[in-house]
């Protein structure tokens, strides 16, 4: 239990920061284009959101006792992550017929690039 608490620390600002971009994005995207511009940009943001929750849960369940175990929880948690955005983009892109390109894929770039920033830098 004490891991997992440790894992969501961290994760937990990251996911923050997420919420915040995708709001902003939200936002301009509503200011730029109206309704579908900012239904867009939240779908894109969320598709990032729940693509780093997957990561983090995955991350949080694990119980690696060896270099080699928590390299292979890594990649295995980032593999989810991967799928899983390349599914959520595609459902997006193929059921939401007003959809705004440029604002959901912009909010999806920038929640994963905060998402992966934020893990390379974060403080020790």
């Amino acid at each position: 239990m004490q891991l997992e608490q440790g894992v969501w620390q961290v994760f937990r600002p990251i996911i923050g920061l997420q919420v915040l971009c995708t709001a902003a994005a939200s936002l301009l995207s509503a200011w730029l284009a109206g309704i579908h511009g900012a239904i867009s940009a939240a779908l894109g943001g969320s598709i990032g959101i729940i693509a780093g929750l997957a990561f983090a849960a995955l991350a949080a369940r694990s119980r690696s006792g060896s270099a080699g175990e928590a390299l292979y929880t890594a990649l295995r948690a980032e593999a989810v992550k991967v799928v899983l955005m390349v599914v959520l983009l595609w459902i997006a892109l193929a059921t939401y017929r007003d959809v705004v390109a440029i604002g959901l894929v912009g909010a999806f770039i920038a929640t994963v690039l905060i998402f992966t920033m934020a893990i390379l830098v974060r403080e020790k």
